[in-house]
Order: structure tokens, then C-alpha cells, then sequence
């Protein structure tokens, strides 16, 4: 019997940073509910997206850094969207900034967690892939900030829920291929990410206009090549001055786009997935089982870069 799961990809418009965790949870919950009403099992929601994307801006006092950062999920503000999943049967996949402690230690980290249709956590992941900088850069418009707010996660996970197999990222893993594939080796069938990318790149203003192409280029090619769906779900539009890119879509193992927002504010996009879908390009072209030749990636894990190694000595060259 063909598994199909009817998903959303609910794109958020601009989070002013005087919006109250209530009212963006209030935005949340209707873009639930209409999702619901369109038969959607599971909606996607971008990364971070109980706030604006703080990281943007170069903050001294850490009490206000933490403001932006949750202690617990679900908690006082974010409770009603958990009941109200309960209360249609649907589940969902949430970006937010995760503070905890863990032995006596306090982490921060950009997370997503992935509810199931009982308002039951199934899932957590923790940002891989830290853009950015660490250090205040005076001469740019806005900062990137991720490595000086959080700390990155251990690893790719998945977990079956929902029919299939189901897995996270978040924003700039999507640029690396290493993020689809550790996860096609554990056999995912939908991967969501969840972003916040702006059109501007201060390092690299040339690659401004190419933001949007490289945003779908990246996911297509990880869908197609791991044979799974990827529901890429942005915040967009013009957020504290920052214009960001939008065009939050559900992409096939085919690497096709199925269903895509066409707007930069509130917006759901809807696609009827079949997850048996996935077979077709597992057990033939990406048969890892039988094409993949693993003797030859050693490089891979012995090597950070083109002058690093894993372990941050470097890279001795052949005399």
C-alpha cells in the first residue's frame, strides 16, 4: 500500500522584534489551521521562528541575547500550538533557539523539533553548520552571528514517524552535501529545513542576484541524489531591514519542485507526498548498496578542508 503524507510548508513573513512569542505562535496556529483544512498531515515551519533572526545583530548583554532563546518545548507561549496539533491531529516541525543545561553546563543552540500528530516531541536536531562569524564586523550592513550566539550539533539523526523516515536540517546545512547523505545512508524519505537567508551577502555581494537559484539548486540535487522529499521552508520578506529570499517549496526525489510559495509573507504551499516514491531512485540510479565504492571518500572524513585536517593540523603535501 502506497504511503502518502500530505505536507505543508508553512512560510513565515517578517517577525518584528516587538511581536510577543503569543503573537507569533498566533501566526503559527493559522497557518496550522489551514493547513489542516487542505488535508495536511504534517506542516513545516521555518528556522527560528519565534523571532526575528537575532543573529543579525551584534549584542553585548547576554540577558538580552537569552531573551530570544526557549528553556523549554513546549513552553507557556508555545503550548497552544502543541495543543492545538493535538486538538486537528497534525504534526509539525519547528525551528527555534534552544537554551538548556546539560551537566550542570548551559548550551544555546539553533534547534528544530519534529511533533508528531499527538503533540508528542519524536525528534530534536541541533544546527550542524554554523555560518558566519564570531567577532562583531563593524563594516557590514548586518552580522551573521551563528558562531558567537550557538554552538553546532553532534550529528544527522532520523526517526520513523509519519509512514516514513523522517530527518532535519537547518539553513546552511542545506549547502552541504554531506548533510544528505549522512542521512541517506540511514534511509530518509523527507528531509525539512528551515531557513532565514538573506538576499544580500556582505562577504560575497556577487553571488546576490544567484540567492534564490542557489537556494533550490542545493535542495533539488540533495533530494535526487538520496532519493528523498526535502521541504525547504524560509521566513522571507523584509525583516528589521534585512530583505530575505522566500521561496519556501516541497521538492520530489525526482529533484523536481512539486509545490512552491510565490509570495514573502505568510504563505502555505501543499504537496501529497508518496513516499514509496522514494524506492524508485533508491534501488536503482542511488542504490548505495551496490554503487557505492566508500574506499574511495577516505578524504572525506580525514580532511576539514583543502589545508586542514579532521583533527586542525595541516595538510601534509607530497614532496
Amino acid at each position: 500500500m502506497a504511503r502518502f503524507l500530505t505536507v505543508a510548508a508553512g512560510q513565515l513573513g517578517p517577525i518584528a522584534r516587538r511581536e510577543t512569542r503569543t503573537e507569533v505562535v498566533a501566526r503559527l496556529m493559522a497557518l496550522m489551521r489551514g493547513a489542516k483544512a487542505n488535508g495536511c498531515d504534517l506542516i513545516v515551519y521555518p528556522e527560528l521562528a519565534l523571532t526575528s533572526f537575532f543573529p543579525r545583530w551584534h549584542f553585548e548583554d547576554q540577558a538580552e541575547i537569552d531573551s530570544f532563546f526557549e528553556r523549554e518545548m513546549p513552553g507557556p507561549q508555545t503550548q497552544a500550538l502543541f495543543d492545538l496539533g493535538r486538538e486537528l491531529g497534525i504534526g509539525f516541525c519547528l525551528g527555534y533557539a534552544e537554551l538548556t543545561v546539560e551537566a550542570g553546563m548551559i548550551h544555546r543552540y539553533n534547534a528544530s523539533i519534529l511533533v508528531d500528530k499527538g503533540g508528542a516531541i519524536v525528534a530534536k536536531y541541533r544546527k550542524v553548520h554554523l555560518p558566519g562569524h564570531a567577532e562583531h564586523e563593524p563594516w557590514r550592513k548586518f552580522q551573521h552571528l551563528e558562531k558567537r550566539y550557538f554552538e553546532p550539533g553532534s550529528g544527522f539523526g532520523v526517526v520513523d514517524a509519519f509512514g516514513g523516515v523522517m530527518g532535519m536540517a537547518i539553513c546552511n546545512d542545506r549547502r552541504w552535501s554531506e548533510t544528505y547523505r549522512v542521512m541517506g545512508l540511514q534511509g530518509v524519505e523527507m528531509v525539512m529545513i528551515g531557513y532565514n537567508t538573506p538576499v544580500h551577502n556582505p562577504p560575497a555581494p556577487e553571488h546576490d542576484d544567484l540567492s534564490l537559484f542557489h537556494n533550490h539548486l542545493v535542495m533539488q540535487s540533495g533530494a535526487y541524489q538520496n532519493g528523498t522529499f526535502v521541504v525547504g521552508v524560509a521566513k522571507a520578506g523584509v525583516e528589521e531591514g534585512v530583505d530575505h529570499i522566500g521561496g519556501s517549496c516541497i521538492i520530489a526525489p525526482s529533484g523536481e519542485i512539486i509545490a512552491r510559495c510565490t509570495t514573502k509573507g505568510d504563505e502555505l504551499a501543499f504537496a501529497r507526498c508518496d513516499l514509496d516514491l522514494c524506492n524508485s531512485y533508491k534501488r536503482t540510479t542511488f542504490n548505495f548498496d551496490v554503487h557505492r565504492q566508500p574506499q574511495a571518500y577516505g578524504m572525506i572524513v580525514e580532511r576539514k578542508g583543502v589545508a586542514t585536517m579532521a583533527d586542525g593540523t595541516q595538510v601534509r603535501r607530497k614532496e
